[in-house]
């Protein structure tokens, strides 16, 4: 684990085999990579509906630029399903844009 995250899975699970503890070993990193990912996601998303709700379309428009990379990025990591991360892109876009 890095960062000094704490993860819910530990060694001694289930696992009886060297490499089912391995496998819980990686998944143990990986939800812990995964859910920083997702926040960091989150954030970004936020952003762009708290710029909406403002009122602020130039700060809506600069926050959806700054999302939606880290949103495919997201998608490429696994973190996200592609359709999923589509879907939200256009509903900020078409929410920016009716923003003016």
């Amino acid at each position: 684990m890095r960062h000094g995250a704490q993860s819910k899975f530990t060694e001694t699970e289930m696992a009886n085999t060297t490499s089912a503890k391995r496998a819980v070993r990686q998944i143990a990193r990986r939800t812990v990579v995964n859910t920083a990912r997702r926040s960091r996601v989150r954030t970004y998303l936020r952003k762009v509906e708290e710029a909406l709700a403002a009122g602020d379309a130039v700060a809506a428009r600069a926050a959806l630029n700054a999302a939606e990379p880290e949103l495919m990025r997201a998608v490429g990591k696994g973190v996200f399903h592609k359709n999923t991360a589509s879907r939200k892109i256009s509903r900020l876009n078409r929410s920016v844009k009716a923003l003016g």
